[in-house]
């Protein structure tokens, strides 16, 4: 889906990500990120977001959690994420990003309360009560008070299936004052997933039905005094869905894909941020008049309907159409070992061949590696280590 506008847009990501690999400076099954473009992506959004008076934090999971990644979203001015869950928190914290928000959208286990309140959190959500308790009774016995956020949910809001949870909405005036009278924690905001969604038929970014559950969440507790709380609004930010979640009331945003120039749309839009990531792979052999290149971070994002793979296959730098190949991508329920290329067409791949696709990622759902590159606008930009997914160094070569 990305591959027309990374070509269009950062060519020199493509022809340098098909050099690297010809060269042995990366394998195959690899994200290559471009990491000045991140950086350069993060310093405006953290500018955007400064205009607006948003707190910032960065969801690093696409990105498999990698360093090299961190360490431009950091340079770019973002040093806090937004942590997923538990091993999230741990990557980033050792990519050298202090977490800003942990709990959501995965609820911190009860045995690792502890491991949470070490990493001294901003804020901690929390769907219920039980998981009040547990944070509080924790950070009392460290001597610190948390910032709780709390998810809310009211009728007619939309979840993925799999992240549903929260307090009722209705409710929330009575959830803040319990959480306050805990020794360990305070009511400090109140957030959802997602406030922001693309739309197909539009192609625009609309808010759900759960951004305005968080303004009406504002305005009852607004009533008893609290005029100044925190709305976490996550949801396919970009700088120019920032404006829209300030108008809401948002006072928190954790942009992902916006990073690296990969949310929906930014496929159908030349946005600010530019496209700074491609998946790399290589010819392993032909069967049947196909020819298969390694898989492992085959991940086609269910975020847009079914459309046609299409890959440059080449072992010269190029960007050229007559590079490219149609090719078949095993389903979901299947793994991903290879990726089927049509070989009747112009393009006769050769084994070894470097093969180059344009998706958008969720590296830590995949077996990818992942390097960072530097220099990208320069004719000899630099390699850095390898990771795995969860943001692990590989030995490499």
């Amino acid at each position: 889906m990305f591959l027309d506008v990374i070509r269009r847009r950062n060519p020199k990501l493509v022809e340098h990500a098909i050099r690297l690999h010809q060269e042995g400076q990366i394998p195959a099954n690899t994200y290559v990120i471009d990491l000045d473009t991140v950086e350069a992506n993060a310093r405006m959004m953290v500018e955007a977001a400064r205009k607006l008076g948003l707190k910032i934090f960065a969801m690093t999971k696409q990105m498999g959690r990698n360093s090299s990644f961190c360490r431009a979203v950091k340079k770019g001015g973002i040093d806090k994420a937004v942590a997923v869950d538990m091993e999230c928190a741990r990557a980033c914290l050792g990519a050298g990003l202090d977490i800003g928000h942990i709990g959501h959208l995965v609820q911190v286990p009860r045995t690792e309360t502890g491991a949470a309140v070490a990493m001294t959190p901003d804020y901690w959500t929390v769907f219920n009560i039980e998981k009040a308790d547990e944070a509080e009774k924790v950070s009392a016995k460290a001597g610190r008070r948390q910032a709780l956020l709390t998810r809310i949910v009211a009728a007619g809001d939309k979840f993925y299936r799999g992240h549903e949870g929260g307090f009722p909405a209705e409710d929330i005036v009575q959830t803040a004052e319990a959480i306050d009278r805990m020794e360990g924690a305070f009511f400090s905001g109140v957030t959802t997933f997602p406030a922001l969604l693309f739309d197909q038929n539009t192609r625009r970014l609309v808010p759900t039905p759960n951004l305005a559950t968080l303004e009406r969440a504002r305005d009852s507790v607004a009533k008893f005094g609290r005029t100044a709380i925190e709305i976490n609004a996550p949801g396919t930010s970009s700088t120019v869905a920032f404006d829209t979640l300030a108008n809401a009331g948002a006072t928190q945003v954790e942009p992902g894909h916006g990073l690296t120039g990969t949310t929906p749309l930014h496929a159908f839009e030349d946005l600010p941020e530019r496209p700074a990531v491609v998946y790399v792979s290589e010819i392993s052999h032909y069967y049947g008049g196909e020819a298969y290149c390694f898989g492992g971070g085959l991940y086609l994002d269910p975020v847009f309907p079914k459309y046609p793979v299409k890959a440059i296959v080449s072992r010269e730098p190029t960007t050229s159409s007559n590079a490219l190949a149609t090719v078949d991508i095993p389903p979901p329920e299947a793994i991903d070992y290879y990726g089927m290329i049509d070989a009747s067409g112009r393009v006769k791949p050769k084994i070894g061949d470097t093969v180059v696709f344009g998706f958008r990622p969720q590296v830590f759902f995949t077996r990818g590696y992942v390097v960072g590159v530097s220099g990208i606008g320069s004719d000899r930009p630099v390699a850095e280590a390898v990771h795995d997914s969860h943001g692990r160094e590989v030995k490499w070569p």
